[in-house]
């Protein structure tokens, strides 16, 4: 098969602030696979949990590696390919973009979308949310108006975590609360930035608020701070950044309700749904998230969406130039369409 890499930027609507920085563009990759006239489309995005990251050379020169080993290799051949992609040690995001172009490629060889070939039922589909970075409580009240002039949010994740400290996150929080409507579900992620007192006191406080879920509360390599935050916590407490892949999921089931599941950390399609049935077998809740992903990933990620209780694949929609299109909103809910592979394709005004 061959594999054709091409880099692209795509620039967001209003930049994102999380707990370890403001991003306002990202550098991904489109990759295609090709075989027996079918083309594969899959994506890679750069990104950081703080404590690792894969930037665009990264994935581009590992996949410049590996395209002349897959050359003699079908698309099928996946244990064949996964054996290569541990010889060249593919990170994580490269991993993603090629593995979800050959399920893309399979799809469309079969003549069905994936969510058919995995027997999911888009009725399922929960909402995504939309997300609320970290600013002033003006900038965030506006934040939310811009995301209602869009569309109607189901759901509003609210980053906190701000580097002003807890009075400075709850004085925000209070100001998007404030502006969104009551039977609007609400959690907050704060992407590592808070001690365990600071989570403690502030899932409490959350609790009063009608907060659904609390997210990545503390930094990733603090695992065992979460013990203490699980058994004094009135939230349910999802993790992220400490959670890569099924690997993970065992040693965390003790600790936490649920994991953020994202295509560019756990490697692709194939280890995602890998995480869904750990994630199942241990009792725990399912979340798909994303990183400054177009409609290519997202919508890959929507395929998975009726095995998830919560989503937030809402990236793309805060693009100005998304060059693709895929999966559309209904009510809210991303839905997957009802062509071949992935669904995606080339948008008419990138």
């Amino acid at each position: 098969m061959q594999l054709h890499i091409h880099r692209f930027t795509v620039h967001k609507r209003v930049p994102l602030t999380i707990s370890r920085g403001t991003y306002a563009e990202s550098e991904n990759i489109w990759v295609r696979v090709l075989e027996d006239g079918i083309e594969g489309w899959g994506e890679g995005t750069a990104f950081s949990t703080g404590h690792r990251a894969q930037t665009i050379e990264d994935l581009t020169q590992a996949l410049d590696h590996l395209a002349p080993l897959l050359a003699p290799v079908s698309p099928l051949d996946r244990q064949q390919i996964d054996a290569l992609i541990q010889k060249v040690a593919l990170p994580s995001a490269a991993q993603a973009a090629l593995d979800m172009a050959l399920h893309d490629w399979v799809g469309k060889r079969a003549g069905l979308p994936l969510w058919q070939l995995w027997g999911g039922d888009r009725q399922q589909i929960v909402p995504t949310s939309v997300t609320i970075g970290i600013s002033t409580p003006e900038a965030a009240q506006h934040r939310l108006r811009l995301w209602r002039d869009v569309f109607e949010p189901q759901a509003v994740k609210i980053k906190l975590g701000s580097p002003a400290g807890i009075e400075a996150d709850q004085a925000m929080f209070l100001a998007v609360r404030q502006d969104t409507p009551t039977q609007v579900k609400v959690s907050v992620d704060a992407n590592g930035g808070w001690s365990v007192e600071d989570a403690i006191r502030m899932s409490h406080w959350l609790a009063e608020q009608g907060v659904t879920y609390l997210e990545q509360p503390l930094a990733a390599g603090h695992e065992e701070g979460l013990r203490s935050l699980y058994h004094q916590s009135p939230l349910p407490i999802f993790v992220d950044e400490s959670c890569y892949t099924s690997r993970d999921v065992a040693q965390l089931s003790d600790r936490v309700h649920g994991i953020n599941i994202k295509l560019m950390k756990a490697g692709g399609l194939s280890e995602a749904l890998r995480m869904v049935h750990a994630a199942q077998a241990w009792g725990l809740q399912i979340m798909f998230g994303c990183y400054s992903d177009t409609s290519l990933s997202n919508t890959a990620a929507a395929h998975l969406a009726p095995f998830a209780h919560h989503l937030d694949l809402d990236s793309h929609l805060n693009l100005t130039n998304d060059p693709f299109q895929g999966a559309t909103l209904h009510n809210g809910r991303l839905i997957p369409n009802e062509q071949p592979g992935l669904g995606v394709n080339r948008a008419s005004n990138p």
